[in-house]
């Protein structure tokens, strides 16, 4: 015989499911596997003989009338919430004196009927339904930990006390809420007994009474072979998990005599025919369609929508920090500026800051101040002219960090610029810097002393200037030092008809989006291309430092 291969895994599993739980079938197999018949032979051996005859031994009958044989295996197909009996119920609930809920009278009424029919089918299996005390009972008594001395907290003694039940959903009149929403000041007292999670939840037990035989019966001899629970949302959770191709789980039962048993959980819904499937579908998709139209009727028509063919851009940014410049007590200047054709900005829109003073902070090798300072604007594309082939422009950000010293003089530490990135999202840039600088220990001793520096008139030479009209912008001759770094935090978002209508609007602004795109590319290969020839620089550097003799006439090296 193969040795029987056990399924230690007693965790619980999640499932979701869209179809109704009532639908739910579970095919339980319980059978005993060491064996559970007690050999009787006579105690007095005939005279003369050394062995005992096998034909005196016989199976011990049980008290109940049924063979132990018909008590080694049985095999139980449960629905959703059915209710099986155990032996236990069907002897407590015959005595009328003993129902005291209407629950319990009708299970006695359903027990007699049982009986006249023929008595229950099952015999060791059973289940135990989301109204009966013993799923009031594992609830208020679950263990949220593993010490032996668990000491409840104040959210677990509330937690123990809610019925997680399905509960009743009133309709709310005329669509007007009856309490509030958020509660600006909340009491202490509120803060407790909303921290509750009051999930609508439905439990049930299957149960197996592993009782010797003619003792079945007994609430010591109860174990659980698997909870199930789902709630409003379709979650089913199952614990144990169901066997599938993993093998049975097993039980040890303790006291004078241990038993083993193995038990399978297999799960035997039915799958549901395409006609169905089909209806099904033709109900989500109303259903969908009913709360896609609730939706907007709570967005209301005063939701402001940009103009065909126009693409909105926000931008919600942050200052984050500056670090790697000389002095301390440092402040940013910063300011945006929009591309003087086919952008516009609100008449209220301020594109323009400056942050507060902050001191720096020792991170590693350099010195780093936090500004944290937040900012927002909003501009407006709108392609005017579809017949050009230009790549659109797209807004520049230019920044100036100075530093301010005790005596109120300020020191210009450094101009940098970023073009704002043409994607919608999230975006971390770290801005590299630059100051002019002079030649000479002169102009230092002034800027340390006296302060001062020198300064650009116009911030926008950081970039292309917008009154640039020429082919090439010269830069030969102004003399700079690379000084520190500026990061920004920016979150972009893009608001545009096309986005949402698949009709001529989306058409028109589709080559917009394409040259936007193009764009993007565009800078990403000009990236690249710079990475290339740094590092064919570098190359050719490495080259002219190589011993001559190491070369080649062709200038390669010499193997």
């Amino acid at each position: 015989m193969a040795e029987t291969v056990w399924n230690t895994d007693s965790g619980e599993a999640v499932y979701r499911s869209r179809d109704p739980v009532r639908n739910l079938r579970l095919r339980v197999h319980l059978q005993r596997i060491t064996s559970g018949n007690f050999l009787h032979y006579q105690p007095a051996a005939q005279h003369g003989k050394d062995l005992i005859d096998l034909a005196t031994f016989s199976p011990h009958p049980a008290a109940s009338g049924h063979r132990p044989d018909e008590d080694e295996e049985e095999e139980v197909l449960i629905g959703w919430q059915e209710k099986l009996f155990s032996q236990f119920e069907v002897d407590l609930y015959q005595n009328e004196a003993a129902c005291q809920s209407p629950l319990d009278h009708q299970y006695r009424q359903e027990i007699l009927k049982l009986e006249d029919s023929g008595g229950r089918k099952n015999r060791r299996i059973f289940t135990y339904t989301d109204s009966d005390r013993y799923t009031n009972l594992e609830e208020h008594c679950q263990r949220m930990t593993t010490a032996t001395r668990e000491v409840p907290s104040f959210l677990v003694e509330r937690m123990a006390n809610v019925r997680r039940r399905r509960q009743d959903r009133r309709g709310m009149e005329g669509g007007i809420l009856k309490s509030r929403i958020v509660t600006w000041e909340p009491s202490e007292e509120f803060v407790k007994n909303n921290h509750v999670i009051n999930t609508p939840l439905q439990t049930m037990h299957i149960m197996a009474d592993l009782g010797p035989y003619g003792k079945l019966g007994y609430k010591k001899y109860e174990h659980v072979l698997c909870t199930l629970k789902v709630d409003s949302n379709g979650v089913i959770t199952v614990k144990p998990d169901f066997t599938g191709l993993k093998g049975p789980y097993r039980i040890e039962t303790e006291g004078e005599k241990q038993e083993l048993w193995k038990y399978t959980i297999e799960n035997v819904s039915s799958l549901a025919q395409p006609e169905e499937e089909e209806r099904e579908q033709r109900v989500f998709k109303d259903l969908y369609g009913r709360h896609k139209e609730y939706l907007s009727s709570l967005v209301g028509t005063d939701f402001e929508m940009t103009a065909p063919g126009a693409l909105r851009l926000f931008v919600n940014g942050e200052i984050v920090s500056a670090q790697g410049f000389e002095y301390d007590n440092l402040y940013v200047h910063f300011f945006v500026e929009l591309p003087t054709t086919n952008w516009s900005s609100p008449a209220f829109q301020q594109l323009s800051g400056v942050t507060q003073t902050c001191a720096t902070k020792s991170l590693g090798m350099d010195r780093v101040a936090y500004f944290s300072y937040p900012f927002t604007f909003e501009a407006s594309f709108l392609h005017k002219d579809e017949s050009t082939d230009a790549l659109p422009e797209w807004p520049v950000l230019y920044c100036e960090v100075l530093s301010l010293d005790f005596w109120q003089r300020y020191r210009v530490e450094g101009y940098g610029a970023v073009v704002l990135p043409a994607t919608p999202g999230s975006h971390t840039l770290t801005v590299s810097t630059w100051r002019p600088m002079e030649l000479g220990t002169v102009a230092e001793l002034r800027r340390f002393f006296i302060g001062g520096s020198l300064e650009l008139e116009d911030l926008s030479y950081l970039w292309i200037p917008g009154t640039f009209k020429g082919e090439r912008l010269s830069r030969f001759g102004l003399r700079t030092e690379t000084t520190g770094s500026v990061t920004f935090r920016l979150h972009c978002l893009q608001q545009s008809r096309a986005f949402m209508e698949s009709s001529s609007l989306r058409k028109k602004m589709r080559s917009v989006l394409d040259r936007l795109e193009g764009f993007s590319q565009q800078s990403s290969i000009h990236n690249v291309l710079e990475a290339f020839h740094r590092a064919r620089r570098r190359m050719q550097e490495a080259r002219e430092s190589l011993p001559q003799d190491l070369l080649s006439p062709s200038g390669t090296m010499v193997s």
